[in-house]
């Protein structure tokens, strides 16, 4: 190691000392920072002092320090969200002002709707309808993709079925009605609930067989037609499913068709009425209606 202290055997003339330390014979002159970079140092060091006691800087137990200016970068988002949702209103607010069936007349108040509508959608529905609309077969969520509607597929009658949902206790006016179970109160037998099964799979083109069915088609005409329809042609009215197609709620099998028959079924859907605005509500029910499947 070369003394500091001392020149060493390299040192020219009007060299500064070195820091002592050679590597391989190289040795490094202890030359002092640049003034420049010393100032620049020295005023982040001030700067910096002076950040700490105007912005958040210093965690504590709960909370940062707020700093004497306030700031606050969730401050700027929420204003940020509060532009948009200003500018926004105003466009909610012809959404309210126009009939839902004439939502479609304004083409660009149509296409906020839908925007808007779809992502309430996301939110609010897709948990059980799926992000795309097209239902859960295992749990008795619709299809909204397609042209068989419940309860009808106007925007008028969509948007009473979002806003106060199906079969729930929260809302007088949502959508009501309740299949009997034929088998779990034995209001049928054994047989004439089997002969009721074929009979619907008859009546959307399934594969069935054709003397249960037969003996079938009386036991239906005497308790399932005022529901469903003497032609299985369905009740939107009532809430009673076409079964003369291939679109099935809980599916189409003998299996799950028997079940609905013994055991009934009873979806619920919660009311959005006061969850969301009556806008947000409209706008939703324009995304659904031009899913493809609105009538």
């Amino acid at each position: 190691m070369a003394d500091n202290s001392k020149k060493s055997a390299n040192h020219q003339k009007g060299d500064p000392n070195t820091t002592g330390h050679s590597w391989d014979g190289i040795e490094e002159f202890d030359n002092p920072m640049p003034r420049w970079w010393v100032w620049i140092f020295i005023l982040c060091v001030i700067w910096s002092f002076g950040y700490w006691v105007a912005f958040p800087a210093w965690p504590g137990i709960s909370k940062a320090t707020s700093g004497v200016l306030g700031y606050s970068s969730r401050g700027d988002v929420a204003d940020e969200i509060a532009q948009f949702e200003s500018r926004h209103d105003a466009l909610f607010a012809q959404i309210l002002e126009t009939e839902p069936a004439d939502l479609a007349d304004n083409e660009d108040l149509h296409r906020f709707a839908v925007n808007a509508g779809a992502s309430v959608f996301a939110a609010q529905c897709s948990q059980c309808h799926g992000a795309g609309g097209a239902g859960v077969q295992a749990g008795g969520f619709p299809n909204l993709l397609d042209d068989d509607w419940l309860w009808g597929g106007t925007k008028d009658d969509i948007v009473q079925t979002v806003a106060y949902g199906i079969r729930n206790e929260d809302y007088p006016d949502a959508r009501y009605s309740e299949m009997p179970a034929f088998g779990r109160d034995e209001l049928l037998s054994e047989e004439e609930i089997q002969q009721a099964t074929h009979f619907v799979l008859s009546l959307s083109g399934s594969d069935h067989d054709a003397e249960l069915a037969s003996a079938g088609a009386e036991v239906y005409d005497y308790n399932c037609s005022s529901c469903h329809g003497v032609e299985g042609n369905g009740d939107p009215f009532m809430g009673a499913p076409a079964l003369n197609d291939q679109i099935w709620l809980y599916g189409g099998s003998e299996e799950t068709i028997y079940e609905s028959i013994y055991s009934s079924r009873f979806g619920v859907m919660p009311g959005f009425d006061g969850r969301l605005r009556e806008a947000e509500i409209r706008a939703v029910a324009a995304y659904v209606h031009q899913l493809g499947g609105g009538e």
